[in-house]
């Protein structure tokens, strides 16, 4: 737990130090001083989702089966909202730019497995072959690729990806069981260009929404957010990931989503 308390303060740190760099500041923030700042706006040593861990009544064998359940019952209840909005997406899309409405991506889920990954298609149809060209402009270490005001999104994309519409369709991957409501973010890349300690994160169903994205860090490197993927894998229970819907909602009624 201390080397992951640690691990968290850095990730603090140079996440600090990023937006500092972004906002024009001089200087550079010590590590110290990113913790003792981080420690004050929590408000105690411990990280919020720490904190429902304590209050943990359920078993893993005992959540992971109420978290499927609830997930499919979610999913299901929401299907009659979900699909009218699934049926604009496609019409505005088929209008904004040529190519297909959906598509899918090859993802690493639970174990290592490779399965499909569904999305609404929010780019240029050549945008595969275009990455090459932009490939200089990526802002991320590799293999992760980051453009802020990448040129390949069309404008109803963009759209698109500040609101989240753009993940909808993985509805469907939940409902197969590939992914969960709540999990770390499947990564494009497959399991063998992991490191031995990033496969902790193969422990657990993927997830449509994650700790990472609601802690304002989807600027940080893959690494990084790995180290919070690994702090969900330790606190996870039926109160963080309601605590975590929450605050996706809350993303994304506040525009936060994707760039």
């Amino acid at each position: 737990m201390k080397i992951l308390r640690e691990s968290e303060l850095a990730v603090d740190s140079r996440l600090a130090e990023r937006r500092r760099r972004k906002s024009g500041q001089n200087g550079s923030l010590s590590r110290t001083g990113a913790a003792a700042a981080f420690v004050l706006a929590e408000g105690s040593n411990k990280q919020w989702y720490e904190r429902y861990a304590e209050k943990r009544i359920l078993g893993i064998d005992a959540y992971c089966k109420l978290k499927r359940v609830v997930d499919i019952v979610a999913c299901v209840l929401s299907l009659p909202v979900l699909l009218p909005m699934l049926a604009i997406c496609y019409v505005v899309i088929k209008m904004d730019s040529p190519g297909p409405v959906f598509f899918y991506q090859r993802r690493t889920g639970k174990g290592g497995k490779r399965f499909k990954m569904y999305k609404l298609r929010t780019m240029v149809s050549n945008a595969e072959e275009l990455k090459e060209k932009y490939m200089h402009l990526n802002e991320l270490t590799y293999p992760d690729f980051k453009i802020s005001e990448d040129p390949r999104i069309t404008r109803v994309g963009r759209f698109m990806r500040k609101t989240s519409l753009d993940e909808l369709p993985q509805i469907y991957n939940v409902l197969k069981g590939e992914m969960a409501l709540v999990g770390p973010r499947p990564t494009s890349f497959s399991a063998r260009t992991y490191r031995l300690w990033h496969t902790a994160r193969l422990e657990v169903t993927p997830g449509m929404t994650g700790l990472w994205q609601v802690s304002g860090r989807n600027e940080l490197d893959f690494d990084d957010r790995l180290r919070l993927d690994i702090a969900y894998l330790r606190n996870q229970c039926c109160a963080l990931d309601f605590q975590i819907l929450l605050r996706t909602f809350g993303s994304v009624l506040h525009g936060r989503g994707a760039n």
